[in-house]
């Protein structure tokens, strides 16, 4: 009876996690998200790529402590949505959730960056480095806009994603 009980546990031990994985939409292709893997937008609609980059390779030296200057006030709020409006919307969507026009065929999608922004890696200079730099270091499609933008632009945008 012990040999069976050990083995029953070894087994879901073994078993378990590789459904649960596949469950949550992690494997690409798979899950319960329609189809869609989280590389491919399911799963909440996070970056697992950028993620999974930020894990094996930490934030460029430039960025890692960065932190946001301005205060929260409604006036940079109000000029971080215009910003947000004109530069992100497009791909990102209205709300924040990934699903604006411009990103609906883009491989992976564009993240949920309302949800994103409150996690707790998603810190100042995580916000920062990920709007400066775009996908340039993941080979992903968004564009980077350290050039576009001006640094208290990205900081009102992050003050923006904040409050979504």
């Amino acid at each position: 009876m012990k040999k069976i009980l050990l083995g029953l546990g070894i087994s879901a031990t073994l078993i378990l996690p590789i459904y649960v994985y596949g469950q949550m939409g992690m494997m690409e292709g798979r899950g319960m998200m329609g189809g869609k893997g989280m590389m491919e937008g399911g799963m909440m609609n996070m970056s697992m790529i950028r993620h999974r980059f930020v894990m094996r390779n930490g934030i460029d030296e430039k960025y890692a402590n960065k932190v946001d200057p301005l205060q929260s006030t409604s006036n940079n709020i109000k000029e971080g949505k215009v910003l947000y409006e004109n530069n992100c919307a497009s791909c990102h969507g209205t709300s924040g959730q990934g699903d604006g026009e411009a990103g609906i065929n883009l491989t992976p999608r564009p993240s949920n960056i309302a949800m994103f922004s409150k996690m707790p890696m998603a810190t100042d200079g995580y916000l920062f480095w990920t709007i400066s730099e775009g996908g340039v270091p993941l080979q992903t499609a968004m564009p980077p806009f350290k050039s576009a933008l001006k640094e208290d632009d990205i900081w009102k945008i992050i003050l923006y994603l904040r409050q979504l």
